[in-house]
């Protein structure tokens, strides 16, 4: 293959990432906006979000070769992997801490996760 052939592969596996991110990018916003609680806008953020970033910076690797700037990207993608979920669950743990509950919930879950909680300790 000559360098014309290989330069327009990479820039169509590049731009299939970032049109891809960028959908996804794009739900998670809707999902942000148009979702009925916290707990569903904290899923449409936390695992669309996660996905499009990724998306997003495997465009940028594809873009870059194989350079230090792809070892950065890289190192800022596993990152990014392993942080988002974690804020996700922080956030998400912080709402049902401060009593805030789904919509469509029927009954009180934070009792029964209590009442585990208790029925484990005495048990100690």
């Amino acid at each position: 293959m000559d360098f014309f052939t290989v330069d327009l592969l990479r820039d169509i596996a590049s731009g299939i990432a970032f049109a891809a991110g960028g959908v996804f990018l794009l739900i998670g916003t809707f999902g942000l906006v148009r979702l009925p609680d916290v707990w569903s806008r904290l899923h449409a953020a936390g695992i669309v979000d996660t996905v499009g970033a990724e998306l997003m910076l495997i465009g940028m690797m594809i873009q870059a070769g194989f350079t230090q700037a792809t070892v950065k990207l890289l190192l800022i993608s596993l990152f990014l992997f392993v942080t988002s979920p974690t804020a996700t669950h922080a956030v998400a743990n912080a709402a049902f801490v401060a009593g805030i509950r789904p919509v469509r919930l029927r009954r009180n879950e934070a009792a029964d996760v209590i009442g585990e909680t208790v029925k484990k300790a005495a048990k100690s």
